[in-house]
């Protein structure tokens, strides 16, 4: 990873982001593709400025829980937790499934907010705050199926059809495959994945557009077993979604976050 030391430490927090049990030095160095050295220089001006620490047993170096406080912190200054929490608890309640809110940066989707609503059984419930594969997630494919097939693809050619999260059979694993997937999902007006992000899992998602010029600001999902998210059910939920999806459209301008 060329770059700067701004780059190289922003490397680092997103390496170390990953991984809950920390990481060794060694395995720093090379995900950074720095010297080892550099990466030493870096964690030791984290831990100075309290962002990371190091685990005595393990040497393992981890993130403390500064910058969630920080994430945390903004996301109430914007106003999102008491907008749109509600909408996403409502609709975890109905679908009895996790409902996540994913918003677009650049030419990236993150996943930012969640309500579960399964409450026995099966849970899918997958760490937050990651990116969004956009091949091969439900949250992907709403937001390309917003764009033009060049748009699309454009974005599909920038990301690539990769992603360090175990796949499933079912995710598309050619530009075409994206692309019948996409045609579906505007003949529908949600989008629908199976055995695609992970096996045994079904997801759908609805794009969120700004109310006043309709440019895409994120997308709603839900996402669970297929063997509750089967054909019928996603029929039924489908509407529910994006009825959801309009109502938070409705509501992004009252939240700084979509500013």
């Amino acid at each position: 990873m060329a770059g700067s030391l701004i780059e190289r430490t922003l490397g680092v927090l997103e390496a170390l982001s990953e991984d809950v049990e920390g990481l060794p030095l060694l395995v720093i160095a090379e995900r950074l593709a720095i010297p080892k050295s550099a990466a030493h220089r870096i964690c030791n001006e984290l831990i100075r400025l309290g962002h990371v620490r190091q685990d005595p047993r393990t040497q393992r170096y981890q993130l403390t829980t500064r910058l969630m406080a920080m994430g945390l912190s903004y996301l109430a200054s914007t106003g999102a937790s008491d907008v749109l929490q509600p909408i996403l608890d409502h609709l975890a309640e109905e679908s009895g499934e996790l409902v996540r809110l994913s918003v677009i940066e650049g030419d990236e989707l993150t996943w930012i907010a969640k309500a579960q609503g399964a409450r026995t059984g099966l849970r899918y419930d997958p760490d937050m705050g990651r990116r969004a594969p956009l091949f091969c997630t439900a949250s992907g494919h709403a937001w390309l199926a917003g764009l033009s097939d060049e748009a699309a693809m454009a974005l599909i050619d920038t990301h690539g059809l990769e992603t360090d999260h175990p796949v499933g059979p079912g995710a598309p694993r050619t530009r075409d495959a994206v692309l019948a997937h996409l045609h579906g999902t505007r003949e529908r007006g949600f989008s629908w994945v199976s055995d695609s992000m992970g096996p045994g899992t079904t997801a759908i998602a609805a794009l969120v557009r700004h109310p006043l010029d309709g440019h895409p600001l994120g997308a709603l999902s839900i996402a669970g077993p297929s063997v509750r998210l089967d054909a019928d059910r996603v029929a039924e939920l489908g509407p529910r979604l994006m009825a959801a999806a309009e109502e938070i459209s409705q509501a992004s301008t009252s939240s700084r976050l979509f500013a």
